[in-house]
């Protein structure tokens, strides 16, 4: 009882919180949001249909999952991939990651 502080209640009524300022805070996680995720992976994005519209037949390619070849035909939204002598794969063009130096195949 001795070390106990008396608790008193508050005089007044509440303050108000001024619209302004959450008004500011969201605006602030707007900005935050689309500077550091939305505009970023648009640019990705852009960068990828770039890429998948630049694909033209004898490139090398590496695969999303990971799997080299060389394009051999293109039709429509699909890439046909020669992978080993002789041993072609069809995939999507959204699949290829990135289109790699010619002769890299040969040198792995």
């Amino acid at each position: 009882m001795f070390f106990i502080a008396n608790a008193y209640a508050q005089s007044g009524a509440p303050a108000e919180p001024n619209p302004m300022v959450t008004v500011a805070m969201f605006a602030g996680l707007f900005a935050f949001m689309y500077f550091l995720i939305i505009r970023p992976q648009r640019k990705r994005q852009k960068e990828h249909t770039e890429l998948v519209g630049s694909l033209a037949k004898g490139n090398e390619v590496v695969l999303t999952s990971g799997m080299l070849g060389k394009i051999t035909k293109i039709e429509g939204d699909y890439v046909v991939l020669e992978v080993h002598n002789n041993l072609e794969l069809k995939f999507q063009k959204a699949a290829v990651h990135a289109v790699l130096p010619k002769g890299t195949i040969k040198a792995i």
